[in-house]
């Protein structure tokens, strides 16, 4: 607890001191005195409103005391050996790609971001923009364009839209291009006022966002697109929820179904339970199944797509988000659309002819028998992988060089090295549970109805993981899975009871300009009031639409359809103290 009271001390000074500088009362200054000092001497215990689990919403396996998104967590600590591979891993992820410079080599032909850290500012939530650049720090948002008519994505440009290539491929959307308006809300379509009874008003803004077709550098190009913005969450604690069982998931989303509906595209109404659109489709792993014939749940990402955390959205980022190629994935995050674009453009066809001859050139895969005609041929066969079907017809070109000299761009033991960072990440405590307007906040929070999508603990299972081909590759190479458990490579947190106030389920809102599909899984909590200090922004929500907690609170209010409209008329009805009360525990957790 070294780190968390030192923490503690400073605040204890700095509320000493402060009166010295302010006009506060001495009532005020006693108060303040009063409730800072208990923090210090009953971190970790239980008082009439919090259990000493709540101070570790990780728990024991998966908390630590340090104010930070960036820690390794105790179970990564408590094993030999794992804490050097966590910082290894840490590495990929804090720096930028290149094209050929080793560790982090292989960046492009086309990519979203240049490295991980740009999306999620010290590991947390991304940040709200006025514009879309892809080398602004913070800038956590990914493109998300669609069709409005069915909601499925455009097939010009990748699910997750690239605005950087390098040269002399033209990236496939020009962000120069791209516009971010941010719209002020005149008034809530539910009725709910923008000013609260006691008269402290609020603001809701949110954003418009245009790209027009002259931005695509693909052929064709779309046609009938509509775009949203999605943000990046914070990264820690991500492999306790990976811990979860998907049984108790299921179970959570039955216990909801009668109140509120669920997305169809996930839940069978008719029969109860999660439909197999919810599962990956193969068992996954070799020496059994997750649930009959099909694999684990899909619960990461705000459409829930992704899982487990070894096949997540981390996983899955550090190969489409920079477009590096692995063992599992040895083909490029690319589109027929824009191969064909790149391969008729004469600006690109005379660069290579000019420059890509040279063995040494990372150019030198696209130069063919430097006609027009065989560079385009070449251009197109080499950028055209799509998908994994593409797989073999790609590595016959990798053996002949393409795209750079036919390497891993990274290989078994850096991706596994990434994964003990991605799964190791500890949540941070929890802070002031013993100050009286955090436990007032705690009563109201549960008695508005919010702990109903936002549940606030669960407790992991066995944690028997599904591990991928590529880390299995690793261990084998170097004969590490002992009695053939591969699991025992990464972090693990079995039986922990966890508090990460959220319910693993989609819910709607119905926002003006919402989410795509209008379903979103409930954002956990945990961790979150560390925002402003740890990131300098405390930017909620799917698109940083929301500047700060009370925003957040009233978007949920917006629509009277919203599944949480009831709660947040509730709120809205608090007099001050008490939503103050409320943000104070959200901030706490």
């Amino acid at each position: 607890m070294k780190n968390y009271k030192y923490l503690q001390r400073v605040a204890l000074v700095a509320t000493i001191i402060a009166p010295m500088l302010t006009s506060c009362s001495d009532k005020d200054e006693e108060e303040d005195l009063g409730q800072l000092v208990p923090i210090e001497e009953a971190f970790g215990k239980a008082n009439e409103v919090f259990s000493a689990e709540e101070w570790y919403p990780g728990g024991q396996l998966g908390t630590t005391e340090k104010a930070s998104y960036s820690a390794a967590a105790p179970a990564v600590l408590n094993i030999p050996g794992m804490e050097e591979d966590f910082n290894t891993g840490e590495d990929f992820f804090e720096h930028l790609y290149t094209f050929e410079q080793a560790p982090r080599k292989g960046l492009g032909p086309a990519w979203v971001r240049n490295g991980c850290i740009a999306c999620h500012p010290s590991y947390g939530h991304g940040k709200r923009q006025t514009e879309y650049r892809a080398n602004t720090i913070g800038n956590g948002y990914l493109l998300v364009i669609y069709h409005p008519d069915n909601n499925a994505y455009i097939s010009e440009v990748t699910g997750m839209p690239q605005t950087q290539a390098m040269s002399p491929f033209k990236a496939p959307i020009d962000e120069s291009q791209i516009r971010i308006d941010w719209k002020n809300v005149s008034e809530m379509e539910s009725g709910i006022p923008m000013k609260f009874e006691d008269g402290e008003s609020y603001t809701l803004i949110y954003p418009e966002v245009s790209i027009p077709q002259s931005a695509f550098n693909t052929n064709p190009k779309p046609q009938n697109y509509d775009v949203r913005l999605e943000s990046t969450i914070g990264l820690y604690g991500t492999g306790l929820l990976d811990a979860l069982n998907d049984e108790d998931i299921e179970a959570q989303w039955a216990a909801e179904a009668p109140y509120v509906e669920l997305n169809p595209a996930m839940w069978d109404k008719e029969a109860n339970k999660l439909k197999a659109s919810a599962y990956y489709s193969a068992p996954y792993n070799d020496t059994g199944k997750f649930h009959g014939d099909h694999g684990p749940m899909k619960k990461f990402t705000y459409a829930m797509t992704r899982g487990s955390l070894q096949d997540g959205a981390g996983a899955n980022a550090i190969w489409n988000i920079t477009n590096v190629t692995r063992s599992d994935r040895h083909w490029l995050y690319t589109t027929s659309a824009w191969a064909k674009a790149q391969s008729e453009d004469n600006e690109v066809i005379d660069y290579i002819k000019r420059h890509g001859q040279s063995e040494a050139s990372i150019l030198h895969p696209y130069y063919a028998d430097g006609t027009d005609e065989g560079i385009a041929n070449r251009v197109y066969e080499v950028l055209n992988t799509p998908s994994v079907a593409y797989k073999s017809t790609f590595e016959k070109y990798l053996l002949n060089g393409a795209p750079y000299k036919g390497e891993e761009e990274m290989n078994d033991k850096q991706y596994y090295q990434f994964m003990v960072w991605h799964r190791g990440l500890a949540v941070p405590a929890a802070r002031n549970l013993n100050n009286a307007d955090v436990k007032r906040g705690k009563m109201l929070f549960k008695q508005m109805g919010c702990a109903q999508c936002h549940r606030p603990s669960w407790t992991t299972g066995e944690d028997k993981m599904w591990v991928d081909a590529s880390i299995k590759s690793y261990a084998d190479a170097n004969k590490l899975a002992k009695d053939g458990d591969y699991t025992k490579l990464l972090p693990k947190f079995p039986k922990q009871v966890i508090w990460p106030y959220t319910d693993m389920v989609q819910h709607r809102l119905f926002m003006v300009n919402d989410i795509r599909t209008g379903w979103c899984r409930t954002t956990p909590l945990w961790g979150r009031g560390l925002s402003r200090r740890l990131t300098g922004a405390d930017d909620r929500l799917h698109d940083c639409r929301a500047r700060n907690v009370i925003e957040a609170i009233m978007w949920h209010g917006y629509s009277k359809k919203s599944d949480a409209y009831d709660a947040t008329l509730k709120f809205y009805k608090l007099p001050k103290a008490d939503r103050d009360a409320v943000v104070k525990f959200i901030e706490a957790i």
